[in-house]
């Protein structure tokens, strides 16, 4: 039985810290690793893009734009990729497909907010098909191969009208 005063931690599991500035025979000693004297080899220094007083490079360039946080990003598919995993027998082109079937077999990694279906390449698969949107020339091809396609996105002029 071990006693509380025989508990250590695994061989090799922890690393006694660097004490810095403790004499030449350290490998760290009198400057601790900071150079020579000046700004930076004191504590306390952050000085990060500053240029000495004169207009710092990331304030003179110009602005434009931003960077919208709430937006929203797409696990996108292309036909030809729905296409390839049926020819590949990853898909069932007969069951319906949505998201986490996708996911199964392998087509897109994960869902992110939604799946978006683009229309790169030719479908000849009569599919049905549930994703949150899907391009004009997507869900016309779909039609055109005879499947049905529907979007879960909630469109803009049904939220005005609520």
């Amino acid at each position: 039985m071990t006693k509380l005063n025989d508990l250590a931690p695994r061989e090799g599991s922890t690393k006694n810290r660097m004490r810095v500035g403790r004499g030449p025979g350290s490998g760290k000693g009198k400057t601790a690793g900071r150079g020579v004297k000046g700004q930076k080899a004191r504590s306390g220094v952050s000085i990060h893009g500053f240029e000495g007083g004169q207009m710092p490079l990331h304030m003179r360039m110009p602005k434009r734009g931003f960077t919208n946080r709430n937006r929203l990003d797409f696990a996108e598919v292309n036909l030809w990729r729905l296409e390839q995993a049926i020819a590949a027998g990853k898909l069932d082109g007969k069951a319906p497909i949505d998201a986490d079937v996708l996911v199964k077999a392998g087509v897109i990694r994960r869902v992110k907010d939604g799946v978006k279906l683009l229309a790169k390449g030719e479908l000849t698969s009569k599919l049905t098909l549930t994703v949150y949107s899907a391009t004009a020339a997507a869900r016309a091809a779909v039609e055109k191969a005879g499947g049905t396609l529907t979007t879960t996105k909630v469109e803009a002029v049904e939220e005005a009208a609520a």
